[in-house]
């Protein structure tokens, strides 16, 4: 369910790359420019307004069945047993979950500067080009989207949640120095196939973060941990944009994206040091164990009643015949 929300979240950046290019057209005249925002800014609350309607129409408290079992054994507890702030403290002190949550913020506050300076990294690049560059932030934003899904079935399949968030890390590090070599070089579809590359692996490894944040926090509840990745990746968000935009002033955007670089590479290190702590897994694994258990004493106790039964009939013959 998450790898859903993050994937309809991902939908509507790429709406936002695509859109306010093409209502806003780059002309010089400030009221008409500001009329044209005007439109954009009231179809936006338009939008939102609809989505609170139903929301407050459709949407319910919580659904019939636990979505997860941490939500099954948090359901199952006495209501004053469990006390959100205890919780977030438990997370606070699982070494692992602080790494992932840095790591996840680095990352993410690497991608949230990238999508906000993207249009004037481009522009300064291939003035005029307003409407490619939303259209490369879709290419950015859709390949995610496949490199999301992928990542989705992999790690169904093979439970393998370091290994592929490491191996993703490394490929958005990849990914972004290729990008920040190749954005001048003049050639649009450069930058398209790059960015295209960059996104499938950045955007695609936020899904993970979720995945893993699960595993290394289980039985705590997935909202709480999601939650406080979602803080990290504010605060980062916040902290790159702002200093890659002074960077991008007093320099040029090569340095800007040497910068985010060099958090990736950090990212990419700390993700190292990560211990694959899959408790989740392994509650799994335990309680199938004990459904085998329990099955195998069920199927075996009429046979042992039987063979016990059959062994008291022999002896009892073998004493008296007749």
């Amino acid at each position: 369910s998450r790898c859903k929300i993050r994937s309809g979240m991902c939908l509507g950046i790429a709406v936002g790359f695509l859109v306010p290019p093409v209502l806003i057209p780059n002309v010089d005249d400030v009221e008409k420019l500001a009329y044209h925002i005007s439109i954009m800014f009231f179809m936006t609350a338009g939008v939102a307004t609809a989505l609170f309607i139903l929301v407050v129409i459709v949407f319910k408290e919580k659904p019939p069945h636990p979505p997860s079992r941490a939500q099954a054994l948090i359901q199952s507890r006495p209501t004053e047993e469990y006390s959100y702030m205890q919780s977030i403290l438990r997370l606070l002190h699982n070494g692992n979950f602080l790494l992932l949550m840095v790591t996840y913020g680095l990352n993410t506050g690497c991608f949230y500067a990238l999508s906000t300076l993207l249009n004037r990294m481009v522009i300064h690049h291939y003035p005029g080009k307003e409407v490619n560059a939303g259209r490369i932030g879709l290419t950015i934003i859709l390949s995610g989207m496949v490199g999301a899904l992928i990542s989705g079935i992999w790690l169904d399949r093979s439970k393998t949640y370091k290994q592929t968030t490491l191996v993703v890390y490394t490929m958005t590090l990849v990914g972004m120095i290729t990008y920040t070599f190749t954005l001048s070089l003049g050639h649009l579809w450069v930058v398209f196939l790059t960015a295209g590359m960059l996104g499938f692996f950045m955007t695609g490894y936020l899904p993970l973060g979720f995945e893993f944040a699960a595993e290394l926090t289980y039985p705590e509840s997935e909202g709480i941990s999601s939650g406080l990745l979602n803080v990290s990746a504010q605060i980062f968000g916040i902290a790159f944009t702002i200093g890659q935009g002074q960077i991008i002033d007093h320099f040029e955007t090569k340095a800007g994206n040497l910068f985010l670089c060099s958090f990736l590479f950090l990212g990419t290190i700390m993700t190292a040091f990560i211990k694959a702590d899959l408790r989740r897994q392994q509650a799994n694994l335990d309680n199938e164990q004990t459904v085998s258990k329990s099955l195998l004493h069920l199927c075996c106790a009429p046979a042992i009643s039987s063979g016990q039964h059959t062994t008291s009939l022999l002896s009892r013959n073998e004493a008296d015949p007749f």
